[in-house]
């Protein structure tokens, strides 16, 4: 078995709403650019709530062209596998590549068995499915013979795999809102238990129906009625003026890599994953567990062997509910009571939404970026804190050396979840 501290990151990719690329994903967070805007309002049926954070202006083929150190065969392949298929689908095979090439593993060749591949998504397919309906119930027979293979999350791991030519092990993880750690934490154990070398993770964008998002707003955990005409205030993690969360898109992907393999192709990593924390709190319903999400952090750092003194930044989960918030701040003093005044918080969802399946991913990415480039992206609308015993980032960037970091994501469910990410700068 692998030692866990010699699992790095030597790949990121992203198709967010504030930015297609790692590069512009970057300027956001450093800029505090939110991607929360109105929807579109001749849209039917009428919701209550019409602001999102939604990839806008998307085109396969224009941000294929766009790609940077890809190879033209691969770029070919690319646009024969997502041309035709389902926006979740280019998403994710665009956020792939440039991971794939962030890496470098167009350039060094692994075996393929030795490469594996976690697709974190569920229910990605629903906003496709229901646009069908209309069509399908006016004449069955011209649905697309496709349609077999593509309202199936399984049909991301064969385009992917397709794609990237791995032969190594593949799967598809679910976790709800915090499915993206699941994904990076399952890849992990892939590494641990030496099943791969280099293992693909890559999170699935929501792409939600208005039916779901009707359901997130009867159930009272989507926001944004307050703030409906005035989106860039509505997601507010751990303000008092906190409603609910605010939903956003991305495609996101990571490549994780033993260091033996990374060191033999020459290629660095951002950061190490050296440990994590995965529990649930036998709850079927949707709120949060104080000691559910103090577990994970603990297990976290358990597994890393460190001590709690080491970690001096938080991404939290921060989804802007306030029952969520509230929770996690709980959660966060009680584990961290004695050391509170070392430690950063902050939020990414203020910036893009929540991302739901590949929140977590989104949250790793953005707290690694931090790291390489030493910043704390803002919490935004954080005008009145819950608590004020907490270092909460502001409204604006501040220079910040992240050394030892949790990336925090919970699920309803009872799905709870951390990541403790080390700094390799």
């Amino acid at each position: 078995m692998l030692h866990k501290n010699n699992i790095g990151i030597t790949g990121m990719g992203i198709v967010s709403a504030i930015g297609n690329d790692i590069e512009t994903f970057t300027h956001s967070l450093q800029q505090g650019i939110a991607g929360i805007q109105k929807t579109n309002k001749n849209a039917k049926p009428t919701l209550a709530v019409d602001i999102a954070a939604e990839i806008h202006d998307f085109s396969f083929t224009e941000q294929l062209k766009n790609l940077k150190n890809i190879p033209e065969e691969k770029v070919k392949k690319a646009k024969r596998l997502g041309q035709r298929a389902p926006f979740v689908i280019q998403t994710t095979i665009l956020a792939a590549l440039q991971a794939w090439a962030q890496a470098d593993l167009f350039n060094n060749s692994i075996n393929p068995e030795r490469i594996g591949l976690v697709v974190a998504g569920q229910n990605s397919t629903q906003n496709y499915q229901y646009k069908l309906i209309s069509e399908f119930n006016e004449n069955p027979e011209y649905l697309s013979p496709r349609y077999a293979l593509e309202f199936l999350e399984t049909n991301q791991v064969g385009v992917l795999s397709e794609l990237f030519e791995i032969s190594g092990e593949g799967v598809v993880v679910g976790g709800a809102s915090a499915t993206g750690n699941v994904g990076v934490i399952k890849g992990h154990q892939l590494l641990e238990l030496g099943n791969v070398d280099v293992c693909l993770v890559v999170g699935v964008p929501a792409d939600l129906s208005p039916l779901d998002i009707q359901g997130f707003i009867n159930i009272g955990a989507m926001g944004g009625k307050t703030y409906n005409e005035q989106p860039s205030l509505a997601c507010r993690p751990f303000d008092k003026n906190h409603e609910g969360f605010v939903y956003g898109q991305a495609s996101t992907s990571i490549v994780l890599e033993t260091q033996k393999s990374s060191e033999e192709r020459s290629v660095a990593s951002f950061a190490n994953v050296i440990g994590y924390g995965y529990n649930l709190d036998k709850n079927s319903s949707a709120n949060p567990n104080l000691a559910g999400e103090e577990k994970a952090m603990q297990q976290a750092m358990q597994r890393a062997s460190i001590r709690i003194a080491e970690i001096n930044y938080i991404n939290t989960h921060g989804s802007s509910s306030p029952l969520g918030d509230q929770t996690e701040a709980e959660a966060i003093y009680n584990v961290f009571t004695d050391h509170l005044a070392n430690i950063h918080l902050n939020a990414t969802k203020g910036l893009t939404g929540h991302c739901l399946y590949t929140a977590g991913m989104v949250e790793v990415i953005a707290t690694v970026l931090q790291m390489k480039h030493g910043f704390l992206h803002p919490n935004m609308n954080l005008e009145q804190p819950i608590r004020s015993d907490l270092q909460f980032c502001g409204n604006t960037a501040k220079k910040y050396a992240i050394q030892t970091a949790l990336s925090n994501s919970f699920g309803f469910g009872g799905i709870n979840t951390s990541i403790a990410l080390k700094n390799n700068n």
